[in-house]
Order: C-alpha cells, then structure tokens, then sequence
C-alpha cells in the first residue's frame, strides 16, 4: 500500500517559533531553545519529503531531482526511518520501510546482493534494525542471505579480512570488515548462533591487529589495495572511526569483557584529539558524495557507545558534550531553511545541491540528539 508523504512540520511551540529565528547570526546556544525530538521531526519530515521517490520506493541521489539509484546510502535512510519509528512509533515509518523493501530490491536488479562487501554488510545492518522493530520474517531472511553472501568475501590474502569487493578480493578495508562484523555480533545477540560469534571475533581480531593503530586508536582505511601488502595511511576518515566504535561496543555487547570498551572508548577519544577528524570540537568537512555520509556513521556508533552500559560517566558525558556542540552548530550554522539541507561543512549552510549521503549525516545526528535526550544525558 503505498503511504502518502508527510507535509512539513512547522516547529511552533509557545517557547519558541524555530522558523522566525535569526539563524543567520549563528547565535550562541544560550539564546536558542532546542527542543531535540521536533527538531529530528523536522530533520527526518525533510528528508522524506526532498530525496523519497513515491514511484520508485527509494532514496534518489540529491535535492535537485537526480533520481540515481545508490545502493549503500539506502541502508542509513533505512536506519533513519528505524529511528524514526522507534522515536514516535508512527506506522507511517513502517509504511516507508516496507515500500523501501520493494523498491530497493527492485532497483538493486532484484535483489539485496550486489559487487561490495561493504554495501551489503549496511543494508544487512539496517534490515536486521527492520526486523526489529516489525518482526516480519521477510526482513529476516534478506539479511541471512546477504550474511552467507558476504562470508564469502574472506580469505586468506594479508593474514584475513573481508574484502572490499568481488572483483578485488586482495583487497582488505575498514568499510568492508567493519559492518561484517557488528552484523555478526549483532545476529548471536539475537539468536544465538555461536557460528555467527566465532565469525564476529575473527573478524575483529584480524582488523585490530592489521589496521588499528595500537598507541592512538587510529583507524586506516585498507591495506593491499594495490596488491602490495601496503597499508594505506593517506585515508583518514571519521566513517572508519565509527565502525571500529560500533565493532568495539557490539562486541562488549556480546560477550561481557570490558578491553572492547577501551578498545572504543580509545579510539573514540582519538575522533576527539586528532585534527584531521575534528577541528575546535567540529568533525571536519569531508565533502559530498560517499563522503558525506562518513561523519554520520561516527555519529551513530558514538551514541551507541554512550549508550552502552560499559562505559564509565565521565567518558560519556565527554562524547555527549562533543556531539551535542556538533549538533547545536550544525542547527544553527550549517542549515538552509526552510528546506532543512545540510552541509558537509557543519559550520555553514550549504548552498546549491545537497546529496542524500550529506542529508543523511544530518538527520542521523539529529535522531541521535533526541535519544540522548530521551535517555537524559544532556
């Protein structure tokens, strides 16, 4: 059945008209009133409303009517909905996922496989998040099936991994083995499959020792690409953080033992320190396209780091006070209005195209926010 879109919300209330204030001054938060669970409202309505195809039942590529098909940017807008859902439970969210279900499929030559280790392992991720939250068994068995799929991409090459994708199975990276494993440690939380926990910390295990930085926490991107056993330490990106975040907090999840919490909890402090991640407490500017996307996936794994129940008060009111600074600007600095587009630079508003990876960031932190929020941590 199909849903019918959602107007825009208005931000109203009797505190505060968020549409008549001056965003332009980028005033200081003290002058603002954030009321997180309408701002995710808004954030989320917007994303719906500019990049959600009725007809094709996916995500398009842009704000400016680009109806391209990318297939690893539906996984998060998935996951924005799932957040969505879990924030109101509106049935109007299910509604989005199930025609998501059709529609991705469809236009991913139906099916959820595809060439990328790494595109698969988030769309399983997200899928396992719909199944959660609507118990339908479809959702279930598309993700067994992407699972047994990306198995498949490890091999022995540089010691293991997951490869990056099928045509380049020399090639080991962050993005590919970084999904693989929180999904895997995410499916023996869930059902118990003991297969799937081996799975999770073989994963791991390679992955810390061969692209983690043992005395920063730095997380490089690959090694082999060119199939010369060299690691590449040119790519430094907040999304390879994230994922070690998130594979490091799953894993404490999983099994109980407490080095997997200073595992994230170090490289996470790393996100912090290190200017080539972040800049006076913004995370950098990493630019639009698969880039756009990136600082949202740290965003997500911080928060389930701060979330989790590992870790100690002083570290999570030090990740909340970062990422709230981030959201605060990116509000009131980096926002075009009344379209609600973000920037990849989180300290000015964009201007002309917005691409759905730089959208989803910004709907992905501000769902967070409202969480946190929710779970009274700010």
């Amino acid at each position: 059945m199909m849903i019918c879109l959602l107007p825009l919300v208005l931000l109203f209330s009797c505190a505060k008209n968020y549409d008549s204030y001056n965003f332009g001054t980028g005033g200081a938060s003290t002058a603002y009133t954030y009321d997180w669970n309408k701002i995710a409202d808004t954030s989320t309505t917007a994303l719906i409303s500019s990049y959600w195809s009725p007809s094709g039942m996916y995500f398009i590529d842009n704000n400016q009517s680009n109806t391209t098909f990318n297939y690893w940017p539906q996984a998060h807008a998935l996951d924005v909905l799932v957040d969505a859902y879990l924030r109101t439970q509106s049935s109007t969210y299910t509604g989005y996922m199930s025609q998501w279900y059709t529609g991705v499929q469809a236009k991913n030559g139906g099916t959820f496989l595809g060439q990328y280790y790494d595109d698969m392992g988030w769309n399983a991720l997200a899928m396992l998040r719909a199944y959660d939250v609507t118990k339908d068994t479809s959702w279930k068995n598309a993700v067994e099936t992407v699972w047994a799929n990306i198995q498949t991409g490890w091999n022995d090459t540089m010691g293991g991994g997951i490869a990056w994708q099928k045509q380049e199975l020399y090639y080991k990276n962050t993005p590919a083995n970084g999904p693989a494993c929180i999904l895997a440690g995410r499916l023996y939380e869930h059902f118990g499959n003991a297969s799937d926990l081996a799975w999770a910390q073989k994963i791991y295990n390679w992955w810390q020792s061969t692209l983690v930085d043992p005395g920063s926490g730095f997380v490089y991107d690959g090694i082999n690409q060119n199939d010369d056993g060299q690691l590449n330490t040119t790519y430094r990106f907040t999304y390879n953080q994230g994922l070690f975040i998130g594979a490091a907090a799953e894993m404490y999840n999983a099994t109980g033992q407490a080095s997997y919490i200073s595992n994230a909890i170090q490289t996470a402090n790393n996100v912090l320190t290190d200017p080539t991640l972040s800049a006076e407490g913004i995370m950098i500017n990493e630019g639009q396209g698969d880039g756009g996307l990136f600082k949202g996936v740290l965003v997500r794994y911080m928060i389930q780091l701060i979330l989790n129940k590992g870790i100690d008060a002083g570290d999570q009111q030090k990740f909340v006070v970062f990422l709230k600074n981030n959201a605060q600007t990116l509000w009131l600095k980096g926002t075009t209005r009344p379209g609600y587009f973000y920037n990849s630079d989180w300290t000015t508003p964009p201007a002309g195209e917005t691409d759905l990876t730089t959208e989803l960031s910004g709907a992905m932190l501000m769902e967070g926010m409202a969480v946190m929020k929710k779970n009274n941590l700010f």
